[in-house]
């Protein structure tokens, strides 16, 4: 199972490229002086910001949408190689293509309209072939274990291989980028995406060329409508997704302005970020505990509650004159968040999972992939609306600040708080059976 977690580790990085550096690095806007020639493609716009915006939005609910008919896809595969193992073979090398080809630049002499269009074009086909690609990796921790606690075992180790990666993200490239332009950075990344290749040799599957839907008792899959119709109809998920899509709106925007929000505030983001990330194991082993001790529902309130507490912490230091009493007000920042980080990735994972495994329990119908997918569409558009609209224009409005004020996308932390305050408060529609689910119910430890 720990072999598995890290397989998606790879593709995720570079979607951690283009969401957090690539699509920034393409409006100079809210990076300092000094990290222009590093972190940005040539120090000056690229793209139409307006446009780009807008772009940026689409791609994201576009995203999103493509879920839906991608996780239909993988479900339904007909092959003799199975359903999960082409799917990702058939994301996989569009999407590299893809992330080479935005590392391109059509007119470097400044903000064109074809840039805007060519970014944008690339922009959707990235993130529509990333989409199938993981989602029917995700789809497969339904179908590779058997128990609610495997379950929750592969998607917690999932999530501290997400912090390597973030690791990797935004301590180790940005390191890098004191010296090394983004685009050869990313060139650099490149070859983790190898790790996908782990799914290929690790699921055993049968050929899908012979399924006989007709034997009653069986799972199997169902068509894109009826697969859509039997995911919305979980009111158990879709409360789930209101909830999450807040979360996500929160996260996306931090992670997605990262580099200008550091850059602008005077902070180091190497030593805030290692704070962050590095105690996450131990900070996981307590998120579980409280899970064992008093279910979901109140292992999750404590995490939007941290996250929500060091974002704050976060803001309000940023506005603070230079200094050791800074740097030791911002690694204490970044050790808050490290107790939420680790956990908000996790429910990403186990949450649909254990909800499309319980819904094939009852129903036979087979369908994970959609559950990912819908959650999928939700965060796109959460994630549009964070990184398209919000972002881009606390960029804009923060170009030619002058020295002395406070540019605007020192708000990001902020909005974020705020975001995840909502999603705190939104909790308390969900279903008590959801809430409860992980706890103990006896002194052995059943469940």
């Amino acid at each position: 199972m720990m072999l598995y977690a890290i397989s998606g580790m790879g593709v995720n990085m570079l979607n951690l490229m283009m969401g957090s550096y690539l699509c920034s690095a393409l409006i100079a806007g809210g990076f300092a002086q000094k990290d222009l020639p590093f972190q940005t493609y040539t120090g000056n716009d690229l793209v139409v910001a307006g446009l780009w915006a807008l772009f940026t939005l689409i791609a994201k609910i576009v995203d999103g949408v493509i879920d839906i008919p991608m996780a239909s896809f993988t479900d339904q595969l007909k092959s003799r190689f199975g359903r999960r193992r082409p799917s990702i073979v058939i994301g996989l090398v569009p999407m590299i293509a893809a992330y080479l080809l935005f590392l391109v630049i059509p007119n470097p002499s400044g903000a064109t309209l074809i840039n805007t269009i060519y970014y944008g074009i690339l922009l959707v086909i990235f993130y529509s072939f990333y989409t199938l690609t993981m989602v029917t990796y995700y789809a497969t921790f339904t179908e590779i274990v058997e128990t609610e606690r495997e379950r929750s075992i592969i998607s917690n180790t999932k999530s501290v291989c997400d912090i390597l990666y973030f690791i990797l993200g935004y301590v180790v490239v940005r390191m890098l980028l004191n010296g090394i332009n983004i685009r050869i950075v990313a060139l650099l990344v490149l070859p983790l995406v190898a790790t996908m290749l782990i799914p290929l040799f690790m699921i055993k599957e049968k050929s899908s060329l012979d399924i006989d839907k007709s034997k009653s008792g069986e799972s199997h899959s169902v068509h894109l409508f009826s697969s859509l119709r039997c995911t919305f109809k979980n009111k158990t998920f879709i409360k789930w997704m209101v909830v999450y899509s807040f979360m996500t709106f929160s996260v996306q925007l931090f992670l997605s302005g990262i580099n200008e929000y550091f850059s602008s505030v005077g902070m180091s983001m190497m030593l805030v970020m290692m704070c962050a990330f590095a105690p996450v194991p131990l900070t996981l082993m307590l998120y579980n505990h409280i899970i064992k001790k008093h279910g979901f529902g109140a292992a999750f309130r404590y995490t939007l509650i941290t996250y929500s507490i060091g974002m704050l912490a976060m803001f309000f230091v940023g506005l603070m004159g230079g200094g050791m009493a800074k740097t030791i007000c911002s690694v204490i920042t970044g050790l808050i968040s490290s107790f939420a980080i680790g956990a908000m990735f996790a429910v990403a994972y186990s949450i649909p999972s254990q909800l499309a495994a319980e819904e094939e329990e009852k129903t036979n119908v087979t369908n994970s992939a959609m559950y990912f997918a819908v959650q999928g569409l939700f965060a796109g558009i959460a994630t549009g609306i964070g990184t398209g609209v919000v972002l881009t224009a606390l960029k804009k409005a923060s170009e030619n600040v002058p020295e002395g004020q406070v540019p605007a996308v020192a708000y990001i932390t902020l909005i974020a708080a705020i975001g995840t305050i909502v999603s705190f408060v939104l909790t308390f529609i969900l279903p008590k059976s959801l809430m409860k689910l992980g706890k103990k119910t006896d002194d052995k430890g059943s469940k």
